[in-house]
């Protein structure tokens, strides 16, 4: 059986995740997990703000979020990540696609698309 689900990594502004969720949320993805993170892209010498201080852009805040997904529901869901998380600023952060092989809820021992 050919597996057809997608992992999609977004790396975006701690100010943005909430927005993302809300919008992942309104189009039915009711699980994803978010990490706190720091990077640097293209930004490097840029200084941003995080809550009040000004910050080296070498390591800039921010959450990286990962959410799996059927393939019929990647392009959608990439979509919304993009307009929740978009300010039209430096950093707004980025978003990628990877395909899931297998997927197991530890819980139930559901594998893939019934995992989700």
């Amino acid at each position: 059986m050919e597996v057809s689900m997608q992992m999609i990594v977004a790396v975006v502004k701690p100010n943005k995740v909430e927005a993302v969720k809300s919008a992942l949320i309104e189009l039915g993805v009711l699980g994803m997990t978010a990490l706190e993170s720091k990077g640097f892209a293209k930004q490097l010498g840029h200084n941003e703000r995080y809550r009040g201080p000004k910050l080296d852009a070498g390591w800039v805040p921010k959450l990286t979020v990962f959410v799996c997904v059927k393939d019929t529901d990647r392009e959608a869901v990439v979509q919304a990540i993009i307009a929740a998380a978009k300010t039209g600023s430096v950093g707004d952060g980025k978003v990628f696609t990877l395909p899931l092989s297998e997927v197991v809820r530890i819980r139930t021992g559901e594998l893939n698309e019934a995992a989700l």
